[in-house]
């Protein structure tokens, strides 16, 4: 009785509908990044250990598919990912290639705490190396993020740190806040224009721009309404 009690006492929160409405928490994301990426161990081992990469984060559209497509610079692990929105199940899907070519799957959910900002939990069963692995993507400011890579053997309860990448915004001081037009075909910062009818928009990267370009009207009927 008490558990229903609570359940009508506690609010609900909808899981998102659509992969561009799941998205829309890590909209800051888009845009370029320089990351520096250290080891577990010794500060000897994190020092020689330690590199530089750069990592871009755009949308991507095809017919009635949306996902964020992110490239890889220099990248020690991984040179792209595609993270998906599985709207039946409410979890994300990141699709990891390495720079061997091999191909990752790490599926999980999307959480928000004041704390940690917005924070990607992604899982995967490795057999073969009989452990889980995981990625932790953690949006901590819109000019801050972090990626961490975490092991855990089957018969062990926790988990341990691989090695962690902190990432700055290219060309933007820590203490921005995002101010100007808005991305018309995603609702993110505007940084690029394009133009239709003599009129000019904003979008916030490469992929919204060829989709506004491929669908003018649709866009700019929806931001009239």
């Amino acid at each position: 009785m008490f558990a229903v009690l609570l359940a009508l006492l506690v609010p609900t929160v909808d899981a998102p509908k659509s992969a561009k409405e799941a998205f829309q928490p890590l909209n800051p994301l888009i845009g370029s990044w320089k990351g520096t990426g250290s080891p577990e161990g010794t500060r000897e081992e994190k020092q020689k250990g330690f590199w530089t990469e750069t990592v871009a984060w755009e949308w991507q559209f095809k017919a009635a598919e949306t996902w964020l497509a992110v490239a890889f610079d220099k990248g020690k692990h991984f040179t792209k990912w595609e993270l998906r929105y599985q709207p039946d199940k409410a979890t994300y899907q990141l699709t990891a290639t390495t720079p061997d070519k091999k191909t990752l799957t790490f599926t999980g959910p999307l959480t928000s705490t004041k704390q940690s900002g917005q924070v990607l939990t992604l899982d995967r069963t490795d057999a073969d190396a009989g452990e889980t692995q995981r990625l932790v993507i953690s949006l901590l400011h819109t000019n801050r993020f972090l990626y961490r890579y975490e092991t855990k053997p089957t018969a062990a309860t926790t988990f341990a740190k691989k090695y962690q990448v902190g990432a700055t915004k290219e060309g933007e001081s820590f203490a921005d806040v995002p101010k100007g037009p808005e991305c018309i075909v995603s609702g993110g910062k505007g940084t690029i224009t394009v133009s239709h009818n003599g009129t000019t928009y904003y979008v916030c990267c490469s992929g919204c721009r060829d989709e506004f370009k491929a669908d003018p009207e649709k866009y700019i009927k929806a931001a009239k309404k």
